[in-house]
């Protein structure tokens, strides 16, 4: 596995999101797979934070919902919903991002994975935009979001 960092708008106030790169040593549709089947999402999506099935809902196709409630170790919860725009097996996903401290009325982050076949393994182009988190807040989540994929290359080893 690889990670190639790029930052999507490193201009005056830092980042506006997200842009990481990650080859996986896994065929595309395993790695489609675990974007888009709850049991496999909730195992890394968390990282080392439990994400209960009971917790996690799925429904992978364009307007379908998404959510799922992370634990934390001081009994906490952490909560992620979206809205699927594009579902495009095994080649693309988009959907929507945000958490409990999202304002009221937006749509949340915009979260892209391209996925390109490149035999037994897949490259992974990874977008999260919108313009909704400070420059802090976006190096936060990136750090997450390497993170989660270190769990995800965990998860594509064992299959």
């Amino acid at each position: 596995m690889t990670e190639n960092p790029a930052s999507p708008d490193d201009t005056e106030g830092g980042p506006h999101g997200i842009a990481l790169t990650r080859t996986f040593d896994a065929r595309r549709e395993l790695v489609f797979e675990a974007w888009t089947r709850p049991e496999h999402f909730g195992y890394w999506f968390g990282g080392e934070l439990p994400v209960p099935a009971d917790r996690m809902t799925m429904d992978p196709r364009p307007g379908g919902i998404w959510s799922l409630v992370m634990q934390t170790p001081d009994g906490g919860e952490l909560p992620f919903s979206g809205v699927y725009r594009e579902v495009a097996p095994p080649e693309r996903l988009e959907f929507t991002l945000k958490d409990a401290t999202a304002p009221d009325g937006i749509e949340g982050e915009i979260v892209r994975v391209t996925l390109t076949d490149l035999g037994d393994r897949t490259e992974m182009a990874f977008r999260q935009l919108g313009g909704n988190l400070t420059s802090e807040q976006y190096r936060q989540a990136e750090a997450g979001w390497s993170g989660f994929f270190d769990r995800l290359a965990e998860l594509l080893a064992r299959a």
